[in-house]
């Protein structure tokens, strides 16, 4: 009886190992059979296309006019006339200043002009009396020229006193600050009732906001990008991007580039003029300055996503077909030239019709087997995994 036990382990023993060998045997048949099953990866087919020659760099407004408002003449600051921070016209009376001193100076230069009217018609009739006397030899000639002299010394006295008439009314007209230029109006340094000073007290400022000006600068390297140093003649649309992220909506102009390379920073000065009809930009705001000189043909723009970073530098991976006929991934490396949006522009290392991988790149290797589809549509179903399954045995 033990004799037939053992018999029938020993059997039951021979017969699992005879179906491991066969399982071993199938996987090795099925793996030299298939191989590396491939992965389904995205690919975007890329073609050539434009994109603009530009630059960004952070840049600053500034109002195209600002004007400090100073007295032209001292005294007692009487009245503010205009509101502090509102739009205000050339020309618009903004202080008053004490005139009663100017109006004094104005009656006593036409005071001294008119004495000086009355001076000069009283040598005017002593020359001509004189005349005639010396017509009858009753007097000298010397006598006759003095009384000529006098006449116009008298003449020319009158042009001093008419000069200091048109100074005074000239300070009593500066009694009245107006506005030199068009503007918003700044805030007021002062108090009514202040005495200022003339030339040298600070009143308030008026700052033009449009147009308005933009100040920025480029680096050697960017000017390169952009085709060398930029003037009026090369550059073909500035524009504004504001600090949340939206574009301005007027397009502006180049109106100054320095003539050289600024020693200390490396980077040429520039400065561009935008129409601000809504005051939407204020003077000091940092804003960034997107400058257009042109247009770069022939080149591919890819998600960023498809762009990876080896020990060599930047790389992509496409779709090929290998000596076997296999879709394999296939290792590019290539020469990115900046952004566009949210994606690369790529100067070369592809060309057009290339399949390029778009996801699933983490598990991609080169060489490796892949399953290339459209990005954004769902793989096609494999053959070999949609095969029925065996069919469940009751037990």
């Amino acid at each position: 009886m033990a004799k037939r036990t053992m018999q029938y382990t020993h059997t039951l023993l021979a017969v699992m190992l005879s179906t491991l060998i066969a399982a071993c045997g199938q996987q090795k048949q099925d793996a030299a059979a298939g191989g590396m099953p491939a992965l389904p990866v995205g690919v975007i087919e890329v073609q050539p296309t434009s994109v603009p020659i530009r630059a960004e760099a952070v840049a600053q407004t500034e109002g195209a006019k600002e004007v400090e408002v100073r007295p032209r003449v001292g005294g007692i600051l009487l009245k503010k006339m205009f509101q502090e921070g509102e739009p205000i016209k050339a020309g618009q009376t903004m202080f008053l200043i004490d005139p009663v001193p100017f109006q004094i100076a104005v009656q006593q230069a036409e005071a001294q002009l008119a004495q000086q009217k009355a001076r000069i018609t009283q040598t005017q009739r002593e020359a001509d009396r004189l005349k005639g006397l010396l017509d009858t030899q009753s007097i000298s000639q010397r006598e006759y020229d003095n009384a000529l002299s006098d006449n116009s010394v008298a003449s020319a006295t009158l042009l001093q006193y008419e000069a200091m008439l048109r100074e005074a009314k000239l300070n009593l007209s500066y009694t009245s600050v107006t506005a030199p230029t068009s503007g918003i109006a700044g805030r007021f340094e002062f108090s009514e009732g202040a005495l200022v000073s003339a030339n040298t007290s600070l009143l308030t400022t008026i700052v033009q906001l449009s147009p308005i000006w933009v100040r920025f600068s480029l680096s050697d390297s960017e000017l390169a990008s952009l085709g060398g140093q930029l003037t009026s003649r090369n550059v073909k649309n500035i524009q504004l991007v504001l600090p949340d992220g939206t574009d301005f909506p007027e397009s502006g102009k180049l109106n100054f580039s320095a003539s050289e390379i600024d020693p200390a920073l490396g980077t040429q000065q520039l400065r561009a003029v935008f129409e601000n009809a809504n005051r939407s930009l204020l003077p000091g705001q940092f804003v960034r300055a997107r400058v257009t000189t042109g247009t770069r043909d022939g080149v591919f723009i890819i998600p960023q996503t498809a762009v990876l970073t080896g020990d060599q530098g930047k790389f992509v991976y496409v779709a090929e077909k290998d000596a076997s006929g296999k879709t394999i991934a296939a290792v590019r490396p290539i020469q990115e030239g900046g952004w566009e949006g949210k994606n690369w522009v790529i100067l070369s290392g592809l060309k057009a019709g290339d399949k390029l991988l778009a996801d699933n790149l983490i598990k991609v290797r080169p060489g490796a087997p892949v399953d290339p589809h459209p990005l954004g549509e769902p793989p096609a179903a494999n053959p070999k995994t949609s095969a029925k399954a065996p069919a469940k045995t009751s037990a």
